[in-house]
């Protein structure tokens, strides 16, 4: 069984990402994508089903860990009776194939090492063939074909193999982990002293041109961007949820998602903070990445799509996998990319105003896909759908997404009265005047004082913390304050913020999930932005208290557990971290004499 999410890190090589355990176990590694099948799939099961271990025997969790600067070089070090010893993990950044090092280091004394080296293809249900090398083993099924080279003998068979040996003081050894297809060329083999000192490179370069800094919290908006940048797909400029799936929102319940494809909505968040930071070119690549995978027809738009822009990511059920401590079903593939959301639309135009903003955008292409997606809304605007939380109950006229209908139209509007573009602009105002004229009288509750979540409910949303910072109205409008409280009053579970009642059946499921971070930083950034900066300071810091030693967070936190639940480490989060500090320091800085504008006020 896979252990508790905070004790796991993360490597990568801007195609795929692992998840590296506090016990020396890699517990998930999906080859040579993100999305790609898992050949180590323990963390949904048990090492039977694929795990790669190094550590000193007798198991044991590491004694202290942390990156190497900022980098994503992963540095895990054991103290035993007999010495200390060091294991290095880290994947070069990617030419051709997926690599995984790990190097061990003798600091002290002498250790008793073991390795155990479990492949499985297709997520734990193919047992490859496995052939002896001169320096390891090659593992083959089908397409696959997994290359380890090893510095001390295997023994094993098929299901498993193993190795022991001792780490002395002053000495290195270097494990070498590749994957290429098995029907090409086999991969190259890297020396471990030159990947180690490129990769170190690699991420030291990229990290020096961050050029935003959040005082204290400098180093989580650093290892925030750092995960970022990590999580992005390199080929395409995608930029994936999460390196996970299944991993729970309640531990043993049902809501159990597969996040590792790109969604448009994360396009807004995503692209104002890389900007706000300095990284341009992924904030521009990322920017392609939307375009092409949203052209072609504006009813045919996405929420979500494949690493490389796909569109069919058909969902089902691995039932092979016992799930995450019991949780399933395991799900491959994400229903969601079939549903309509309203609001996806105004997220890709608040991104790209963002991106023109900042001068990344060159218009053109971008533009006209721009004004044929603004003809779909017009038309659409007062249709029910499923919403930001991927509804799968009906369809209902939600309030977020007629206020993300509103941002759409506005940015349509200053499209072409601040840059000069062409466009019907008196007809875009004027639907989105009778949007905003229709979410005012039909979507605020006056028995709830709040911004409700759909027309006629009386159920809050936490999603409407958005309402003031994309500009729909000033953030102390009396309606919008009145809602940032009802969702202080009613939708906060020991200090954090939940999405909305889940037992309330909204979303055709019906049981529990814990609390989503990302609502929790929206509330920082609200009460930043009323000049509340104490409140907002102590809301802040409780919800970076709950990432992990190497500062890492999932999608959700289960109060009563206290524990990450939910896909790890989770894009979203780090994200709205990124612009909560950013919205916290600035009404700091201010010395929150009066409540002030959003960064982008429509």
């Amino acid at each position: 069984m896979g252990q508790r999410l905070e004790d796991y890190a993360l490597i990568g090589d801007t195609h795929t990402a692992a998840l590296v355990g506090r016990d020396g176990s890699i517990d998930w590694l999906c080859v040579p994508r993100f999305d790609s099948a898992a050949c180590f799939a323990a963390l949904l099961g048990e090492p039977g089903h694929g795990r790669w271990l190094v550590a000193p025997k007798g198991g044991g969790p590491a004694t202290r860990r942390s990156y190497r600067g900022s980098t994503l070089v992963l540095d895990q070090e054991w103290d035993t009776p007999t010495g200390s010893v060091r294991v290095t993990d880290f994947m070069p950044i990617r030419h051709h194939h997926p690599r995984v090092f790990r190097v061990v280091e003798g600091l002290a004394g002498s250790v008793e090492m073991e390795t155990e080296l479990v492949v499985r293809f297709e997520y734990g249900s193919q047992v490859p063939w496995v052939v002896k090398t001169a320096s390891g083993i090659r593992a083959v099924a089908g397409p696959d074909e997994v290359v380890l080279d090893s510095p001390v003998p295997l023994r094993g068979e098929h299901l498993r193999h193993r190795a022991s040996f001792v780490a002395r003081e002053g000495e290195a050894l270097a494990f070498r982990l590749q994957w290429a297809p098995s029907y090409g060329e086999q991969a190259r083999l890297l020396d471990a002293r030159e990947a180690l000192a490129s990769t170190l490179s690699y991420w030291e370069d990229w990290s020096a041109g961050l050029s935003q800094v959040h005082g204290e919290w400098e180093a989580l908006v650093r290892r925030s961007l750092l995960t970022l940048k990590a999580l992005t797909y390199a080929p395409s400029g995608g930029i994936v949820a999460a390196p996970t799936t299944s991993l729970p929102e309640q531990l043993g319940g049902s809501r159990n998602w597969d996040y590792r494809y790109c969604w448009v909505r994360d396009a807004t968040l995503t692209l104002d903070g890389l900007v706000e930071a300095g990284c341009r070119d992924e904030a521009e690549a990322w920017l392609w990445w939307l375009v092409r995978a949203a052209a072609g027809a504006p009813a045919q738009l996405q929420v979500v799509y494949g690493v490389a822009g796909e569109r069919r990511l058909p969902e089902l059920e691995v039932d092979w996998l016992p799930g995450y401590e019991a949780s399933r079903p395991v799900r491959i593939g994400n229903a969601a990319s079939l549903q309509f959301q309203l609001d996806v639309f105004g997220e890709l135009m608040e991104a790209v105003d963002r991106a023109r903003s900042h001068g990344v955008v060159a218009d053109g292409a971008i533009w006209d896909l721009q004004r044929a997606l603004l003809g779909f809304v017009e038309e659409h605007w007062d249709e029910p759908d499923q919403g930001i939380w991927e509804l799968r109950g009906p369809p209902r006229p939600l309030v977020y997404s007629r206020v993300m209908a509103w941002v759409a139209l506005d940015r349509g509007v200053k499209a072409v009265e601040s840059y000069g573009l062409p466009g019907p602009a008196p007809r875009w105002r004027e639907a989105r005047d009778a949007v905003r004229e229709q979410v005012c009288s039909q979507g605020f509750n006056p028995r709830v004082g709040a911004f409700v979540q759909s027309y006629g409910s009386d159920e809050l949303d936490a999603s409407l913390l958005m309402v003031p910072l994309v500009g729909f109205l000033p953030v102390d409008d009396p309606r919008v304050v009145g809602t940032i409280e009802a969702v202080q009053r009613e939708l906060m579970v020991d200090g954090f913020v939940a999405r909305y009642r889940a037992t309330s059946g909204v979303d055709g499921l019906g049981d529990e999930e814990g609390t989503f971070l990302p609502c929790s930083l929206w509330l920082v950034s609200c009460l930043a932005l009323l000049g509340r900066v104490e409140e907002a300071g102590q809301i802040f810091e409780r919800v970076v208290a709950v990432a992990n030693d190497v500062g890492l967070l999932s999608e959700e936190y289960d109060t009563g557990r206290r524990r990450l639940v939910g896909n790890f480490p989770q894009a979203f989060t780090h994200v709205a971290l990124v612009n909560a500090a950013r919205h916290l320091a600035v009404a700091t800085a201010r010395g929150a004499s009066a409540p002030s504008a959003p960064a982008h006020p429509g």
